[in-house]
């Protein structure tokens, strides 16, 4: 008897255990990086984001051009020093809100060029369709 109720209280001390670790999981994973000292603004990295959305661009078509000198104008004209960009970058994306800073950075994109909105949504239709995309 002392055999299966030792058993029972194994089993159960496992549940609880079980239990714990993973509302210990549940809470800790949102809040494993400390906010940095220098935090870009949601809406200025959205900003920052489609301006070098737009130099890639400009990379593309002239592949001559320097890239690195377009980003570092970029990220002066913004105020915002290179080693604050991208601890705001990982922040934003271990907090998973970046998906949101992007569509932001689109929506930018998309009122600078209103023909690309239907290029985009034609590329996301075709995406759907599991259409190949030129």
């Amino acid at each position: 008897m002392t055999n299966s109720s030792d058993k029972k209280f194994k089993n159960k001390l496992m549940k609880n255990l079980i239990l714990v670790f993973v509302f210990l999981g549940l809470f800790s994973c949102s809040d494993y990086i400390d906010k940095p000292k220098n935090l870009i603004d949601q809406d200025v990295m959205a900003e920052v984001i489609a301006e070098l959305v737009m130099n890639d661009q400009v990379n593309f078509m002239y592949q001559n051009r320097n890239m690195e000198a377009g980003t570092r104008f970029i990220l002066k004209s913004h105020n915002i020093k290179p080693d604050d960009f991208v601890e705001s970058f990982k922040y934003y994306v271990i907090k998973e809100e970046m998906e949101g800073i992007a569509n932001d950075a689109q929506q930018i994109l998309l009122k600078k060029d209103p023909k690309a909105d239907q290029y985009v949504k034609d590329k996301l239709k075709k995406a759907e369709l599991g259409m190949p995309q030129k």
